[in-house]
């Protein structure tokens, strides 16, 4: 028979301790609680003492005062005045109104928006002036100030207020519009200044954000690391962190600070329905302002590597229809005249799996890094061509400045039976004007089509339809109808809207 006595009753008493992490009048503490009828003196001191340091490393920050401290008086708001043209007259008089870019989801926030109900309307000849509030920091002692290149792009004067009230004239030394960042310069003084962060944040890390919302002044938020790597459509270098410290109108080109008073990124943009925030911010990397910063300190712009390719993601209908295992790498949807990339025998069609050695994840990480290399420097390049690998080595160009797309007109085709079940109404370039004398003008689309679903639009042109070229309906027709013969999901067509061209997957299982 097996004793229950007291003895045995300790021993399972002790199996009731619980550690519990507290905090006390703002100072963490660890309290063991211990059962009913078991003294403390019977948990050995080396027990007691190994608990307590467990639950010193699991406690949180108490606050963010000594880090606010240390790092906002070098926060500046920035203040600017636009010239908007000439006063113009009708637009009633509650001020002017808001721009269609103001009512989308990204936003950007702390530019001249044009809501201004100051502003003078339909009183006459003269200047149409409006202002803008935005944020920024010093990054040295010496006055340079980083900021967003939408905060100051139109500028005719700059004005900064420090944390400390004081107010000081600004100059626009250079300004990057691919990744809109800015720097500033303020002459005459030492200013307190803060540091770019060397390690990339971890999803989850506390961070601050420090700016200048609504002009309201140094005002401080707090947050968490949302995600990395976001891409939002505002260009081709969009890396952003995410984050949720509250910001608003007028945190533009404010830091956001880890937990050790180190900046980890610039406040750029919003994602907002109501203009206000909603927990979803979105912050430059450290590294992408360490990089473009040192360029416009050196010379006032930013020169960024180029091979001359338009590129695209592989979809898996695109993988299908090259005949790829994977989705990896950036697909080449038109090599530029005159580019480093046809000197080197890069054609459409070909995809880019590795660049100096490093696999190539997709199209927009290939641009990343070549926009992040200097003009001149050679490359190596794996190249998938027609289902076989080739090497490649160029020396890159200078990214010549983007030029803006414009789609062509075009005219009505009758559709043939292949390209109404797509929902496509087609015509040979050389016979619509302003379309060229290569490729099929697409002249309809049926909204409620397949083609219409995968983004055609009148305007576009065809090139190639699986890899060939083609000049008439009838051709895209034949290799339509081919393809289903063939037994083939999707097939590949290669179409150019103005002056971009871009690969796309048609679905033929809809036929």
């Amino acid at each position: 028979m097996i004793s229950s006595g007291p003895s045995k009753r300790r021993i399972l008493s002790a199996r009731r301790f619980i550690l519990l992490a507290t905090t006390i009048a703002g100072l963490g503490a660890a309290a063991l609680v211990v059962a009913p009828g078991l003294s403390p003196q019977s948990y050995s001191a080396a027990q007691a003492q190994n608990l307590t340091a467990q639950a010193q490393k699991i406690q949180a920050p108490v606050g963010f005062a000594d880090i606010v401290e240390k790092v906002k008086p070098a926060v500046i708001s920035v203040r600017v005045k636009v010239d908007n043209g000439p006063q113009t007259m009708g637009l009633g008089e509650g001020g002017q109104q808001a721009p269609p870019g103001l009512q989308e989801f990204f936003r950007r926030f702390g530019t001249p928006d044009g809501v201004n109900p100051n502003t003078p309307r339909g009183r006459g000849p003269g200047r149409n002036f409006s202002t803008g509030q935005g944020s920024g920091f010093f990054i040295s002692a010496d006055g340079y100030a980083v900021t967003n290149n939408h905060v100051v792009e139109k500028a005719e004067s700059v004005q900064i207020t420090t944390d400390d009230g004081k107010i000081h004239t600004a100059k626009v030394i250079g300004s990057d519009p691919k990744t809109d960042l800015a720097l500033i310069k303020v002459d005459g003084g030492s200013f307190p200044f803060v540091k770019l962060g060397e390690r990339a944040p971890r999803i989850g890390d506390w961070v601050i954000a420090v700016g200048n919302p609504f002009g309201l002044g140094g005002t401080v938020t707090a947050g968490i690391v949302s995600a990395r790597g976001r891409d939002i459509g505002a260009g081709a270098y969009d890396d952003f962190i995410q984050i949720d410290a509250p910001v608003n109108k007028g945190n533009s080109g404010g830091p956001t600070f880890d937990t050790e008073g180190s900046v980890i990124g610039v406040n750029t943009a919003i994602f907002s329905p109501s203009g206000g925030s909603v927990g979803i911010a979105f912050a430059i990397p450290a590294d992408t302002v360490r990089t473009v910063i040192a360029q416009l300190k050196d010379k006032g712009s930013v020169t960024r590597g180029w091979i001359g390719v338009q590129i695209q993601p592989v979809t898996p209908e695109i993988a299908e229809g090259l005949g790829l295992k994977k989705t990896d790498g950036a697909l080449v949807a038109e090599p530029q005249p005159g580019s480093p990339a046809v000197k080197a025998g890069i054609q459409s069609g070909d995809v880019i799996t590795s660049l100096d050695g490093k696999p190539v994840k997709d199209a927009r990480d290939l641009a990343k890094r070549i926009g992040a290399m200097a003009p001149g420097s050679s490359v190596k390049l794996v190249v998938l061509h027609k289902g076989s690998e080739k090497n490649v080595t160029l020396t890159l160009g200078e990214l010549p400045n983007t030029r803006e797309a414009r789609a062509g007109a075009g005219e009505r085709d009758a559709p043939g039976s292949e390209l109404g079940k797509l929902g496509l109404t087609l015509a040979p370039a050389s016979r619509v004007s302003g379309s060229g004398s290569e490729g099929v003008v697409v002249t309809e689309v049926d909204p409620s089509g397949a083609a219409a679903e995968r983004g055609f639009k009148t305007g576009d042109v065809i090139m190639e339809v699986a890899g060939q070229a083609v000049s008439t309906p009838a051709d895209v027709r034949k290799l339509l109808a081919g393809a289903r013969t063939e037994g083939k999901h999707t097939i590949l067509v290669r179409v150019k809207s103005g002056e971009a061209t871009r690969f796309v997957a048609l679905p033929l299982g809809r036929a």
